[in-house]
């Protein structure tokens, strides 16, 4: 059973248990309906107390949280662990693995891998990532160890990412465009009316006139939403056959999670993380002539 520790801080003297679990501390409301349920599940200074019961500053309160129920067979296969502590891990994800098992698709996932990490180490845990990579992307995957953290931690984590695209793109820009599901398919997205507000911003940090390297950062978090806004300006993803390209250059589209910063919600202070560029796309651009201008730009 996992125990977080908080100080009622002055703000918060006089108020209810479950005002303070709600709004300073981040439990969601289904989380705080599950601790009612746990013998000594919320204390303040060793006291139990319901959640209609008042805090006064300077109380320690002490949550027990429900034990974890794994419901994904752990594998062991190679997992690159990038940063770990006791609440959540991030873990470089290889092109080609799908993060999440599917119908009809057996090979193991990183769900397996990172379940079967957890077992090696004692500690049973439910794979719950709070980020999402399609299948062909690469890079920093954020997961948490416990449904508090995943909750606390959803819209938290800031990501760049490194695309590869076709054609001579300069500059930089902001792509306000909203993206819904296309007609016909579950899968395929499309910038359309009635679709979901998405904002991209893309900065070009190299080129060749056949190929650019380029920077995007997102402030919404739609399905495939670089692919699609980078073919909807014109430029596809190199390799992403759904949207516009083959693979002629690469056989997966080239986008990768290079950078993430994590505010940490039990220290408050920033956790930032790198991982270096797949070997697929750095060949790309190493035969493009763009490998250096892109290292110097990226470091």
């Amino acid at each position: 059973m996992s125990e977080f520790v908080y100080t009622v801080p002055p703000s918060y003297d006089g108020e209810t248990m479950q005002t303070f679990l709600r709004r300073e501390c981040g439990l969601s409301w289904r989380m705080v309906v599950k601790l009612k349920r746990v013998p000594g599940g919320m204390t303040a200074d060793g006291v139990p107390l319901r959640t209609i019961d008042r805090l006064a500053v300077g109380q320690t309160v002490r949550v027990q949280m429900p034990e974890d129920a794994v419901k994904i067979a752990g594998e062991d296969m190679p997992l690159s662990v990038v940063y770990e502590d006791a609440y959540f891990l991030v873990v470089d994800k290889p092109p080609y693995l799908a993060v999440h098992p599917s119908a009809g698709k057996p090979e193991p996932t990183l769900a397996n891998g990172v379940v079967g990490y957890f077992e090696k180490r004692g500690t049973p845990l439910s794979f719950r990532p709070v980020n999402r990579l399609d299948r062909n992307t690469s890079g920093l995957l954020l997961a948490a160890k416990s449904p508090h953290m995943a909750y606390t931690l959803a819209q938290k984590p800031q990501k760049m990412y490194l695309a590869i695209v076709m054609g001579e793109l300069t500059g930089e820009g902001t792509i306000d465009q909203p993206i819904r599901v296309r007609e016909g398919s579950c899968i395929t997205r499309e910038v359309g009316d009635g679709g979901k507000d998405s904002i991209t911003h893309w900065q070009s940090l190299a080129t060749d006139g056949e190929i650019s390297l380029v920077r995007v950062t997102l402030e919404t978090g739609r399905t495939h939403q670089i692919r699609v806004h980078m073919a909807w300006l014109g430029y596809p993803l190199v390799g992403d056959t759904m949207y516009g390209t083959d693979e002629t250059l690469l056989p997966r589209h080239a986008l990768h999670c290079a950078r993430m910063a994590v505010l940490h919600p039990v220290t408050g202070e920033w956790v930032r993380l790198t991982c270096p560029m797949p070997a697929d796309m750095r060949g790309l651009l190493e035969r493009h002539g763009l490998w250096q201008d892109a290292f110097d730009t990226i470091e």
